[in-house]
């Protein structure tokens, strides 16, 4: 599940995104021992306006959740995982501007919905960041981390699930390269309203 405010990884990459200092920003994957600022993050984003489209979960469930949970997380979708890589954009002052989250689909298996995988993809998950930091490009140069490092695992292209109300979450994701597939799936919280694939696809 994806949005600009969202809902929740080559060998030679080594499981290490080196950082890359965008402007003002440095964009670099997330660390095991970056569990509490993991959490905070995705606490604010879950207090969005837009977050009831674009999360699966809400803040209530979240905050609830034990330490030992977001410890988890940051290791299995950071540095050295092969399986997910979280990227995120810290401020100057050392604050998390925002944060980008792929996931690696393999071919033959299902995904989190039951639907059938048919190539090595990566998929966009856990979009986020701050209001005061929108408008200015990060979240093209978070996407474009992402999607180096989904190539570099062997993907064939790139995916996002998107809420079929989220405009602005769609206006942001054209921008960044990506298209709508026309495959439309139903909502996880409601059946009756449907979220769209968009994808970004390369020569191969």
């Amino acid at each position: 599940m994806s949005s600009l405010t969202s809902d929740d990884y080559s060998d030679d990459y080594s499981g290490d995104y080196r950082g890359d200092d965008r402007g003002d920003y440095v964009i670099r994957a997330i660390r095991p021992d970056d569990w509490p600022l993991v959490k905070q993050l995705r606490l604010d984003a879950l207090r969005d306006p837009a977050a009831p489209l674009a999360f699966l979960e809400n803040y209530e469930d979240a905050v609830a959740k034990a330490d030992a949970f977001w410890q988890d997380r940051a290791v299995g979708s950071g540095e050295g995982s092969t399986a997910a890589r979280q990227f995120i954009a810290e401020a100057p002052d050392g604050m998390w501007a925002g944060s980008v989250t792929v996931l690696i689909e393999e071919a033959g298996t299902k995904d989190w919905a039951g639907y059938a995988i048919e190539r090595r993809q990566g998929h966009v998950v856990g979009v986020y960041v701050r209001p005061e930091h929108r408008g200015n490009g990060l979240i093209k140069t978070l996407f474009d981390a992402g999607v180096a490092w989904a190539r570099e695992r062997g993907a064939e292209r790139v995916r996002l699930l998107v809420h079929e109300q989220n405009a602005r979450a769609q206006g942001a994701y054209r921008k960044v390269g990506f298209v709508p597939s026309g495959v439309v799936v139903p909502f996880f919280k409601d059946q009756a309203e449907t979220e769209w694939e968009f994808v970004l696809e390369w020569p191969t």
